[in-house]
């Protein structure tokens, strides 16, 4: 069976999960209260991770476990979702949380999933801890409202699968794949008004961290030597975008970059959209337009590659630029929370 199996079966698999775990979170209470910053307007329960997660793992496990990327994807994919779990339900400091999104960096690489860009190998893994631990919590930023993260995994999912086919891999394409169709089932439950579920750390760690997974384990990227780099950052898309707004943003304003806020990608758009439906439209969009292209650059010549691929990425320093004019800054509040 092709790759597109794992897309179905992940599909099925977490559109059955998900209403138990809602009915799990609510009988032992796991709820997101609305706090501070955050905008709902009840306790909704947590363990969307849980769902999203299962279903996608599922069908990897029958599809993509040929490729010699499942194991460690799969290893490090369940431990972020225990620590992003337990950091929802108690809360976990953030050096512990970045030792153990290290410790999968490190997985992945021991496991050959890595940048092989230097002579040295502590220079390689060096750089893969960086990338992992940044698109981890790029995606972990991201899940800010309702269907944000879940639709752009859902596409980047789907473009690094078709971009994984065409580089031969149908195993990682099913795992990619996987990821894409898990995130598409739990949207329903996440995009209803108001939202059933949250994704929460549980879900949106480990999300990153097989996005970051797949991107290094596409095979040729690595003839791209050094242009690959940037390529790799327009196939992470808009939670890099949105990530480099928020430390611009909050370091220009003085405000503390690691404590939560409305001054996201997300919210800025909702104020012009008017619902997290449309935003989430948008996001799938532009997610798109940025993975489609990193996807294409990554088989093109190496020269092709670099320039283009700097250009999107002056073209999002642009965009920041735009976004903290004063027609989309945020509005000045003090609703900030640790």
């Amino acid at each position: 069976m092709g790759p597109e199996f794992a897309f179905l079966a992940a599909i099925g698999a977490t559109l059955l999960l998900t209403p138990l775990a809602i009915r799990l979170a609510r009988r032992t209470g796991f709820y997101d209260h609305p706090v501070g910053y955050k905008g709902h307007g009840s306790p909704t329960p947590y363990l969307g991770g849980t769902a999203v997660i299962g279903g996608m793992l599922l069908a990897a496990a029958l599809f993509g476990s040929g490729s010699s990327a499942f194991v460690p994807i799969a290893i490090g994919t369940v431990v972020l979702l225990g620590v992003g779990t337990i950091d929802d339900r108690y809360g976990l400091g953030p050096l512990t949380r970045l030792a153990i999104e290290v410790a999968a960096a490190g997985v992945l690489f021991a496991g050959g999933i890595g940048w092989d860009l230097f002579a040295s190998d502590l220079l390689n893994l060096g750089l893969t801890v960086v990338f992992v631990t940044g698109v981890v919590n790029a995606f972990n930023l991201m899940d800010n409202m309702d269907g944000a993260t879940g639709t752009v995994a859902a596409v980047s999912g789907a473009t690094l699968g078709v971009l994984a086919l065409a580089q031969g891999s149908a195993e990682l394409a099913a795992i990619a794949l996987a990821l894409s169709g898990a995130c598409l089932g739990f949207l329903p439950f996440n995009l209803a008004s108001p939202s059933r579920i949250f994704l929460g750390d549980g879900g949106s760690m480990p999300i990153g961290f097989v996005v970051a997974a797949a991107i290094m384990a596409v095979p040729g990227t690595g003839d791209l030597g050094w242009a690959f780099v940037p390529v790799a950052v327009a196939l992470v898309g808009l939670p890099a975008l949105d990530t480099a707004l928020v430390v611009v943003s909050r370091l220009r304003r003085g405000a503390g970059v690691f404590v939560g806020g409305r001054d996201h990608l997300t919210h800025r758009l909702r104020a012009k959209l008017g619902s997290a439906r449309r935003v989430a439209l948008v996001l799938a969009g532009a997610q798109a337009v940025l993975t489609g292209a990193g996807a294409v650059l990554a088989g093109s010549d190496k020269s092709v590659a670099a320039f283009a691929a700097t250009v999107l990425i002056l073209i999002g320093v642009a965009v920041v630029a735009l976004l903290e004019s004063p027609d989309w800054a945020p509005a000045p509040t003090t609703e900030w929370s640790a």
